[in-house]
């Protein structure tokens, strides 16, 4: 019989997987993927927008700029990007719960289209300011991105999928990195002439998000819990899994729409105030801040003078940073296989361990550089390590947590308060890190390490396990957590006998 039923089920698997990675990938390309996409554009002409700086105001003012002012300048214009990252982690919670998680996504890419705009006629225009102002605009859009696509796919996705396919924003983001730093090559729109449509070519990804996302579905769980809409829950639900059974996901999306009944979605500030919330807000904040704090973009920072001084030439070294890009892809494609299989901790432990590690080897080959001279390409192998240990866990788990953790009511809460701390904790590590590698030379790393210690530690002790289980189950878990005694003795479950002796 069961063989009778196996070749009738495969085209609805078909249909399902299709559909799921259509939605992964519409989302992804207009998402995550510009977050790394323009994070690592601006590398490539660093020089050329330095002296197109220099060139407008010479020719306004009739007198060039002094080199401090134009490296004030040019520190602005990478300093706005996560700026408006922060505005737009902060502006994604109104948003996801205003417009819902597809709608959201799709008006995101307004800013995208108004900086391409700015970018394209920057040059023509003689006017650096508009670049300023379109990096500002699509550090919002990367905002936004970065907290919805994490949620829309998390709730569109069956259980058994969830890891997997929130995972997928990591592997957007790699796939963003080195797609940026290909297309900045000097062979291509890397040149002296080309980069402003370098700059403007963020409205490829956004104009295929445009075209795709509007005929795939909404997220099914917005759908019936926010919107109360039965009817184009199931249709979504339909359109996602097929044409077969759907009644245990719509008995279990219908428990958790009678638990969020009468409440209204938090504010962010809330979360801090609730003790039932404590336990996942303790570690949206531990392991959002430790996933910034690690080190691993100050790694991207270092590469190029560890492989000018192992003698790789100046012009090969644009090809090694691509390298190291290609790892965090390769890794997170890894570990969005794995997920389901292992498990949330082990991939967040073991990566945080793995960076330990090699950060340590990292630390010991700087100070014997000028000893041995093959230590220099032991630093180089060990950024590579590093780069894979972040990439196996933090780079993508990290990014679940707010999804995984937190109920309908408090997600959308919980992906702004998640995105402002990463963006505020990449300000910090952009203005700090400097500061730190003049002051601790070659123990650098020495800071970053204990904080892949410290998240290593805190995973192993207080994270609980997600893999397989409904958002109902965790929410049950973690409310015993959060209520320890409540789960110890008979006196705490009669809730009615206590009420009445209060009484």
């Amino acid at each position: 019989m069961e063989d009778e039923l196996e070749p009738s089920l495969r085209p609805r698997t078909q249909i399902q997987g299709r559909i799921l990675l259509l939605t992964i990938c519409a989302a992804g390309i207009g998402g995550t993927f510009q977050f790394g996409y323009n994070l690592s554009i601006i590398n490539a002409p660093t020089l050329h927008i330095q002296e197109f700086t220099n060139e407008t105001w010479q020719a306004r003012t009739g007198e060039p700029l002094p080199d401090h002012l134009v490296l004030l300048m040019w520190s602005l214009i990478v300093s706005l990007y996560p700026l408006g990252g922060l505005f737009g982690a902060l502006l994604a919670g109104p948003l996801a719960i205003t417009l819902g998680r597809k709608k959201s996504l799709l008006v995101n890419n307004i800013f995208v289209v108004s900086a391409a705009i700015l970018f394209g006629f920057s040059r023509k225009a003689g006017s650096f300011e508009m670049v300023m102002l379109g990096r500002l605009l699509v550090g919002v859009n990367a905002g936004v991105s970065m907290n919805i696509q994490p949620m829309y796919l998390g709730e569109s996705a069956p259980k058994e999928l969830r890891g997997a396919v929130a995972m997928s924003s990591a592997i957007f983001t790699a796939l963003g990195i080195v797609m940026g730093q290909v297309i900045g090559l000097r062979e291509l729109l890397g040149g002296p002439q080309a980069w402003p449509l370098l700059l403007a070519s963020c409205l490829v990804p956004g104009a295929l998000q445009l075209a795709s996302l509007p005929l795939l579905p909404e997220s099914p769980r917005y759908l019936l819990i926010d919107c109360g809409d039965t009817e184009a829950c199931l249709a979504a639900l339909r359109q996602l899994r097929g044409s077969g059974d759907l009644a245990g996901e719509l008995e279990e999306l219908e428990e958790e729409r009678a638990a969020c009944q009468g409440c209204r979605a938090r504010r962010p500030w809330e979360l801090f105030q609730h003790r039932a919330l404590r336990r996942q807000v303790t570690s949206l904040v531990v392991l959002g801040s430790a996933m910034e704090l690690c080190g691993n973009d100050s790694v991207y920072a270092y590469a190029s003078s560890v492989f000018r001084k192992a003698g790789v030439p100046e012009a090969k070294i644009q090809y090694a940073i691509i390298g190291t890009g290609s790892c965090e892809l390769l890794t997170a494609v890894v570990s969005c296989v794995v997920i389901e299989r292992v498990g949330r901790r082990v991939l967040l432990i073991g990566g945080y361990s793995l960076m330990t590690c090699w950060g340590s080897i990292f630390t010991v080959a700087l100070c014997l550089q000028s000893s041995f001279t093959w230590t220099l390409y032991l630093a180089m192998a060990c950024i590579f390590a590093f780069i894979l240990g972040f990439g196996i866990g933090p780079a993508g788990v990290t990014g679940i947590l707010a999804t995984e953790l937190f109920d309908q009511m408090a997600r959308p809460a919980a992906c702004m308060v998640c995105g402002a701390l990463m963006w505020i904790m990449l300000i910090l590590v952009g203005l700090g890190f400097p500061f730190i590698m003049e002051a601790l030379s070659h123990f650098l790393y020495v800071p970053f390490l204990g904080v892949c210690v410290c998240g290593a530690i805190y995973t192993g002790l207080f994270l609980p396990e997600t893999k397989g289980k409904t958002f109902q189950e965790i929410s049950k878990e973690l409310h015993r957590l959060n209520f320890p005694r409540r789960a110890q003795g008979p006196t705490w479950r009669s809730l009615e006998v206590i009420q009445s002796t209060e009484l």
